[in-house]
């Protein structure tokens, strides 16, 4: 693999590059980018950061994070996305970055139906699933997203544990709000397939499993829910309400997402008891 760099952008021609690869990755009208290389320079000037990989002078990833309230000594991530690959060195140069400047913790995103982003932000970095955001942004209308609802699940990443070891898969985007990744680990421990069934999914199958000592909570998200959305945007907004429901009950009653099968099994656990 060709040797990727990572750098801080500054200055406008290198915003704009950003900006229009963000636009790339969500497949925007090139007069619509989701992130204007104008909002990008104010957050920069307001004490942000934009990451930036580089293979050679082509960009291969890009991220943007910003700073919380004084008192919770945390960055917040709006968005990231690399090429195969690369989305670990991107999310470890917001992490050295957050650090250098004396965050202790990251938050960020995500569409909780993509499995290979929740196995990249839960498994390969080590964050968990501390709150369930429904329909967060309303209306969305980029060529990933357009037809859902919006649904988000909000991840804390503690920037001092130590790091993890990663099994490395189709790693293809990374991070922020809008991206993807991929990784594998056991989730959690409990036996799956031994606890008894809860919910049933859009496709007739169990869709969630509830083991009996109340302690762990499975659930299931569809293979690829982007493509499922261009092919069948309603059969992928009942996966979104149906994913929704078994989410909302559990993290009302104090359960957290601490894990992602490969074979696309969420692992959500009682605060405490991982």
């Amino acid at each position: 693999m060709t040797p990727v760099s990572i750098r801080t952008v500054h200055d406008v021609a290198g915003l704009d590059a950003v900006s229009a690869y963000f636009g790339e990755v969500w497949r925007t009208p090139r007069t619509a980018p989701p992130y204007p290389a104008e909002v990008l320079h104010s957050l920069v000037h307001s004490g942000g950061a934009v990451h930036a990989a580089h293979e050679g002078e082509r960009l291969a990833g890009a991220a943007v994070a910003v700073f919380g309230p004084p008192a919770a000594q945390e960055a917040y991530s709006l968005v990231a996305a690399a090429e195969p690959g690369r989305g670990e060195a991107v999310k470890q140069a917001q992490r050295a970055w957050a650090l250098g400047l004396g965050a202790r913790t990251m938050r960020w995103t995500f569409d909780p139906l993509i499995g290979r982003n929740a196995r990249f932000n839960l498994v390969k970095l080590g964050a968990r699933g501390t709150e369930y955001l429904v329909d967060f942004y309303g209306p969305m209308t980029d060529g990933v997203n357009g037809g859902d609802e919006s649904d988000r699940l909000t991840v804390t990443w503690d920037l001092t544990a130590p790091g993890r070891s990663y099994d490395s898969g189709e790693e293809a985007y990374d991070g922020g709000d809008r991206s993807y990744g991929n990784s594998d680990r056991p989730c959690g421990g409990g036996d799956r397939e031994a606890a008894p069934a809860t919910h049933r999914g859009p496709d007739g199958a169990t869709l969630a499993r509830r083991d009996l000592a109340d302690l762990r909570i499975w659930c299931r998200v569809p293979d690829d829910v982007v493509k499922l959305r261009a092919a069948d945007p309603v059969l992928a907004l009942r996966w979104r309400r149906a994913v929704r429901e078994v989410f909302t009950e559990a993290f009302g009653q104090g359960f957290r997402a601490t894990g992602m099968s490969r074979d696309g099994w969420y692992t959500l656990t009682r605060e405490g008891t991982e």
